[in-house]
């Protein structure tokens, strides 16, 4: 089965959108959803799906 490459990432190195968890959940607690996706450079939309998973695990 062929997986897509941000997918692929993400299996290789435990993250999703390339995104460490643990560099994630520091900058939650102190910046904006806006924020997070510039230091991150992922989008908004991106960032809230991460918190989604985040909420629901």
């Amino acid at each position: 089965m062929r997986t897509g490459e941000k997918h692929w990432q993400s299996s290789l190195e435990k993250t999703i959108f390339g995104v460490n968890y643990h560099r994630f959940l520091e900058l939650e607690s102190d910046a904006n959803h806006m924020e997070i996706a510039q230091e991150l450079g992922i989008s908004l939309g991106e960032v809230k799906m991460l918190k989604k998973k985040l909420d629901r695990a």
